[in-house]
C-alpha cells in the first residue's frame, strides 16, 4: 500500500516549499489535505506527482506547486471571502477553506460540481458549491475579497474583476501567446485594475475560458 502521508510531505517539502512558498498555514493545509481523494482510484499512486492530473472532460487537478504559489498570491485572511472558479472535484477548495472565511466553489461540469458536493460535504467549514458558466462567476454571492481561478484562460472576463470587492486580489494562469503560461495577480484598486505577473506555468487551458476564434475576411 502506498505511503500517502509520507508522499504528501514530500510533495511540500521537495515541490512547494522549495519553490518560494513561504506561508505556514498553507503548507498545513497542504501537508494535511489527501490529494488522492480528489482523483480516480486508478491515480491514487500518481498523486503527489509535480504535475496536472486528469479528472473529466478536459479537466485536471492543477500542478501543486503551481496551485501553492497563486493561492500564497491571494494573501488570504481568516474572514476572507473567497471564490473558487473551475473548482473540479474540490482540492483546491478544501485548501481554501483552511485559510479564508467562506469559500463558493463554482464548477460548470455537472458530475465534477456533484463530486466536488460529496467531497466537500463532511467538512466543518463555510462552504457552497455552485454550478455555473466559470467565465460568469457568482454574482450572487459577490463580492470577493479574493477569486483563484484553477486553470489557464485566454483572458480574465470582466465579470469576475466586477465581483471583486475593493482591495479584492485575484490569480489565474493567463496565456501569453508562448508555449507556457504566465501566473498573474490582479488587484482591484477603485475602477483600476492593477497587475503583475508573478511566473511562467505550463498549466492546461481550461474548457469555458478557451481564446474566441476570429474570422478574416
Amino acid at each position: 500500500m502506498p505511503d500517502h502521508a509520507r508522499a504528501r510531505l514530500n510533495m511540500v517539502e521537495s515541490q512547494i516549499r522549495t519553490n518560494k512558498v513561504t506561508d505556514p498555514a498553507l503548507l498545513a493545509a497542504f501537508t494535511e489535505v489527501p490529494r488522492e481523494m480528489f482523483l480516480e482510484p486508478s491515480l491514487h499512486g500518481v498523486a503527489y506527482v509535480d504535475d496536472d492530473l486528469p479528472l473529466r472532460s478536459g479537466r485536471f487537478l492543477m500542478e501543486p506547486m503551481v496551485l501553492a504559489r497563486l493561492i500564497q498570491a491571494l494573501a488570504l485572511h481568516a474572514t476572507d471571502r473567497v471564490l473558487d472558479v473551475g473548482c473540479a472535484s474540490g482540492y483546491a477548495t478544501t485548501i481554501l477553506a483552511r485559510l479564508a472565511g467562506r469559500v463558493v466553489a463554482l464548477e460548470s461540469d455537472r458530475a465534477l460540481a456533484a463530486t466536488a458536493r460529496r467531497n466537500l460535504a463532511g467538512l466543518s467549514r463555510d462552504i457552497v458549491v455552485e454550478e455555473g458558466p466559470l467565465d460568469q462567476g457568482s454574482a450572487k454571492h459577490a463580492p470577493f475579497d479574493a477569486i483563484l481561478i484553477e486553470g489557464k484562460v485566454a483572458e480574465v472576463p470582466k465579470s469576475l474583476f466586477d465581483q471583486l470587492a475593493p482591495g479584492g486580489r485575484l490569480t489565474a494562469v493567463v496565456d501569453d501567446g508562448g508555449v507556457t503560461g504566465r501566473a498573474m495577480l490582479f488587484q482591484k484598486a477603485g475602477d483600476v485594475i492593477a497587475r503583475r505577473a508573478l511566473f511562467d506555468a505550463n498549466t492546461p487551458m481550461l474548457p469555458d475560458f478557451m481564446p474566441h476564434a476570429h474570422f478574416v475576411f
